[in-house]
């Protein structure tokens, strides 16, 4: 089912906590929404659910609006964090929950349940309470209770928030596959940026009452709408440097360490206070002598299993980090050498913080 959200905005009392959002999910699309605490992620998902009621906008569902619709006529499945659960039944019958009132027979809820179950690890505690679980266990009934019923839209409100790292890594490989054969359309809340971007078709994120940027994943990391959000994706976060582009024979340019690197198709930045944004990925080591190549002093690397990480200083004393895959080769102190692959640079209006669209890549909407 399709979903469609229109000038929707929400208040409590005098203060405002959704402003003026729209957002179009197709069927079976997932969308990740993306954004710190006090967002409106979860209040977005109770109003879609029909918990609460907005002060304006629409709500659409597979193109039915969704005035006085009542949440249990929706068609949605949710699996919120504060977990929901009934204490009075064990996990099975909580997971059984909605199948029961469609009144499936015994074997096809027993089948349903043990499969959703063994995918979330929780199949050795079904005959347990609410009480006896795990705030992870009981997580985990509540989303297993969601895709138990199948439902054509599935709300789900940071899901493996309380789940231990290594399962956590697990469900983000088995997710993508078990909604896509569900053929559901998800709307899923996170704060976590590699599970948006693990789990996400799209990625919408949300700060300031609204959603700032809406794309890919690969939109949202390589061309982000502004240095807040290149902040938040990352590890390690963005490098970013003060800069003032000049101009070049080839365009706009800056210098770095006393070397130029042209920024192509950003001659808008020419004598604007900037932000250059590199992302550690991008910069190699390279040998002395190289065309373009930035000399570092490097202060000290670490190790973090898939990947070293590296701190070093610039001629002008600026801090910068170099990320590269474990087990490559590079100086773990001393003077060094950087290239940097100037198209994977992005320079930020310094005041604004918006992101300088180059004219020869991109147009600005």
């Amino acid at each position: 089912m399709s979903l469609l959200l229109k000038n929707v905005t929400k208040r409590f009392k005098s203060e405002t906590v959704l402003d003026d959002i729209s957002l179009a999910v197709e069927s079976g699309e997932t969308v990740v929404l993306f954004g710190p605490s006090g967002a409106g992620k979860t209040v977005l998902l109770r109003l879609i659910a029909g918990v609460i009621e907005a002060e304006a906008g629409e709500i659409w569902i597979n193109g039915v609006n969704m005035a006085g619709v009542e949440p249990e006529d929706r068609g949605i499945g949710m699996a919120f964090q504060n977990f929901a659960l009934f204490p009075h039944m064990d996990a099975a019958a909580n997971i059984s929950a909605p199948l029961t009132a469609r009144r499936q027979t015994k074997e096809r809820i027993a089948a349903t349940v043990g499969q959703v179950a063994k995918l979330l690890k929780i199949d050795h505690v079904l005959h347990h309470k609410p009480k006896e679980l795990s705030n992870g266990q009981k997580q985990r009934t509540a989303l297993a209770r969601a895709l138990a019923g199948g439902p054509s839209i599935l709300l789900l409100d940071d899901p493996l928030r309380n789940v231990d790292a290594k399962l956590r890594f697990e469900m983000r490989l088995e997710l993508p596959r078990l909604l896509k054969d569900q053929n559901a359309t998800v709307i899923y809340v996170t704060q976590d940026y590699k599970e948006a971007m693990a789990l996400g078709h799209r990625i919408a994120v949300m700060n300031d009452h609204g959603i700032q940027q809406l794309g890919t994943p690969e939109d949202i990391y390589l061309r982000p709408a502004n240095v807040e959000i290149a902040r938040l994706f990352g590890d390690p976060v963005i490098n970013l440097l003060e800069v003032r582009p000049q101009a070049g024979d080839m365009g706009a340019l800056v210098e770095l360490s006393g070397n130029p690197m042209p920024l192509i198709g950003l001659e808008a930045a020419i004598g604007r206070d900037c932000l250059l944004g590199l992302r550690p990925e991008s910069l190699q080591f390279v040998a002395e002598g190289t065309p373009g190549a930035i000399p570092v002093e490097v202060e000290t690397e670490t190790p973090l299993n898939e990947k070293t990480v590296t701190l070093a200083l610039t001629l002008r004393g600026r801090e910068i980090m170099i990320s590269r895959p474990a087990g490559s080769l590079g100086p773990a102190s001393g003077k060094a050498w950087l290239g940097v692959d100037a198209g994977a640079a992005m320079v930020f209006d310094r005041a604004s913080g918006t992101r300088f669209i180059p004219s020869q890549i991109e147009v600005t909407p």
